[in-house]
């Protein structure tokens, strides 16, 4: 199983199921409408998002039914007049409810930047309205882990990266989550055994500070692990003393090489990780202990890591846990999901956006997609967003998002490719997962074609992303018509 199984359509929020009631009481149920799932500001202030979550929507769409519990719960739901909050047309057609959605995404582990559709829903309005809060639920965290993940792999160059947050993570769902996630932007082991055993993900883990609190002497609790674990013996060496816990290790690992065995790493937990891990590491190599990897932790992020690599720490494996598992340094991911278009009876589209006070706010109407070019390396050089009703040009212009009045004319000698899949249609899925070991390995191949300026983390390169511009210039004029018209009123 790669995916969180869940299961109950009651997963949503309240005003979901009322706008779903007041679609179905006005006949507008079946109306077909489009929405885009995108986000407005890059997690962490970086310059690049790795997507995570396709496969616990795709689980939650297939599953997605009311069951005979949930109809009655919503059934005692009241207003506030104490009159049923919902009819019993509208719970029988509940009963009865099946999605029937064409629905395409960006595949997990793609790269991805503000304002790109990273999921279109089309289909009849009840449907996709219903589909809003879960959608944003299964994609917003995962994405923000999966790019906090990357961030640190990046961050410690190529040395393992483990994920062990569970016990501050979330809940027991945003522990799951967040292992898969983090697995998917690159560790390389979880602690989470539950994680291990659902997602297959390699599990590690060494000993906590009671283990050695167990025993009368330091060395002894060395020493007992030693045996019940002779062929990774991995010994945590900061309980009193680090200096002195490195040294009774060096002791052990000794005597381990004596049967032909080898210490496998120590564990810095607290300190100063720069010199702590040079010092060991300096006494390991005396000591004949070479093979000995140097595990550090201590609430590490991407920047410590980095700070720690600048100075020159010789740590072999770096063990995160709060900071990756809960998106240390931000909250939430601003993933939003917007109405952009409506069919109309006579069967035309209208096109559809939400205006605001700040530009950046201010919704995109259409039917989009994203397309990536590539010059002759293979290496990106601008995504285009455009209304796949009004197409795109061989030698399209873009329009670019951070500054509308900068053009760039795209070369017919560029490749391209489409970001957004086929996941569903008519609510039949049409996509098929890949296991998450290839997922891991997309994010990894989709990050490393990117320049290494999109990739810092101080004041990273903006990727070029822009509208199309026949699109650009709809979307200036129905904000221009839609103002005019509010004037006129006023």
């Amino acid at each position: 199983m790669n995916y969180i199984p869940l299961t109950s359509a009651l997963l949503t929020d309240l005003y979901q199921l009322t706008m779903a009631a007041g679609f179905f009481r006005l006949g507008m149920a079946n109306q077909e409408a489009v929405y885009h799932y995108f986000f407005r500001r890059p997690p962490f202030s970086g310059g690049f998002t790795v997507t995570a979550g396709l496969e616990s929507l795709i689980s939650f769409i297939r599953n997605f039914k009311y069951q005979p519990d949930e109809i009655d719960y919503l059934r005692s739901l009241k207003t506030n007049n104490d009159k049923p909050l919902f009819d019993e047309d509208f719970l029988s057609y509940l009963k009865n409810f099946k999605i029937e959605l064409d629905i395409d995404a960006a595949p997990e582990g793609s790269v991805v930047f503000p304002y790109e559709p990273i999921a279109r829903v089309r289909g009849p309005m009840l449907q996709a309205q219903l589909l809003e809060t879960p959608l944003l639920n299964l994609l917003n965290f995962p994405t923000l882990i999966a790019t906090k993940a990357s961030r640190m792999v990046l961050a410690a160059r190529g040395d393992p990266v483990v994920e062990f947050g569970l016990r501050r993570a979330q809940g027991v769902d945003g522990a799951l989550t967040a292992s898969r996630s983090a697995y998917v932007g690159g560790v390389t082991s979880t602690s989470n055994v539950q994680a291990g055993k659902c997602f297959g993900i390699p599990v590690s883990g060494t000993q906590a500070h009671s283990w050695i609190l167990s025993f009368d002497e330091e060395i002894e609790a060395f020493r007992a692990f030693a045996k019940v674990y002779p062929d990774q013996t991995t010994i945590l060496v900061d309980t009193f003393d680090t200096h002195e816990g490195i040294k009774k290790a060096i002791e052990v690992g000794k005597e381990l090489k004596k049967t032909g065995k080898d210490l496998y790493a120590i564990r810095l937990d607290s300190g100063d990780l720069a010199n702590l891990s040079e010092w060991a590491r300096d006494e390991l190599d005396r000591a004949g202990l070479k093979n000995t990897l140097i595990i550090a932790s201590n609430e590490l992020d991407e920047w410590l890591i980095s700070e720690l690599k600048r100075q020159g720490a010789k740590i072999s494996c770096w063990g995160i846990g709060t900071n990756l598992s809960t998106g240390g340094g931000q909250g939430a991911l601003d993933g939003v999901y917007k109405l952009s278009a409506i069919r109309s009876p006579s069967g035309e589209w209208q096109y559809k956006l939400k205006l605001s006070e700040q530009l950046q706010k201010i919704s995109n109407p259409g039917f989009l997609q994203v397309k990536r070019y590539f010059n002759r390396s293979g290496k990106p050089v601008a995504d285009l967003i455009y209304d796949e009703w009004i197409g795109v040009n061989e030698e399209p212009i873009l329009c670019d998002l951070t500054d509308p009045t900068r053009h760039k004319r795209l070369s017919r000698q560029l490749s391209s490719k489409s970001i957004l899949e086929p996941i569903f249609r008519g609510g039949e899925c049409v996509y098929t997962s890949p296991p998450l070991k290839e997922i891991r390995e997309l994010a990894k191949k989709n990050l490393e074609i990117f320049p290494n300026e999109i990739k810092r983390f101080v004041n990273p390169h903006l990727f070029t992303v822009g509208f199309e511009q026949k699109y650009h210039e709809l979307k200036l004029s129905l904000i221009e018509a839609i103002r005019s018209h509010r004037m006129e009123l006023s």
